[in-house]
């Protein structure tokens, strides 16, 4: 896995050092923010400090609602859901890839639900990402 990024309290993230870290990948965060604009609606970012292993973390919500994690690693991005029941059903049923389906699957079950985290490496995920924050917000 890639260095972590961001671990530091009193050093929080700036848009400019993430465009740093993350080159090209940051396009692929970028189409993600401009789906949401353009498909979702306003949302809000909020970068909050989890401690010193998992550092700062950018929280997206819609409303009060929770839509995804991002963490920012050496020249990739980690970015993670949490789907209730109704919406691991949906996941299911759709039509992302079989892969996903299956970690999410197989995720251990928590009281918030089941978690899904990917890797930006490229765009490789990325309409399943859009798939993924449209049942996010059904």
């Amino acid at each position: 896995m890639a260095e972590k990024h961001f671990t530091i309290k009193n050093a929080p993230p700036n848009e400019v050092r993430i465009k740093e870290i993350l080159k090209d990948k940051y396009l692929v965060l970028e189409d993600i923010r401009k789906f949401i604009r353009d498909n979702i609606g306003e949302t809000i970012e909020e970068w909050k400090y989890y401690g010193v292993k998992n550092g700062w973390v950018l929280k997206t919500f819609l409303k009060k609602r929770n839509l995804f994690f991002i963490g920012i690693y050496d020249n990739c991005f980690r970015i993670s859901f949490v789907f209730g029941d109704k919406a691991v059903q949906s996941v299911l049923e759709s039509d992302i890839s079989e892969e996903l389906k299956k970690t999410l699957f197989e995720a251990r079950k928590y009281a918030e639900g089941r978690g899904l985290s990917l890797e930006i490496f490229d765009n490789k995920h990325l309409e399943d990402i859009k798939k993924l924050i449209r049942i996010k917000v059904e």
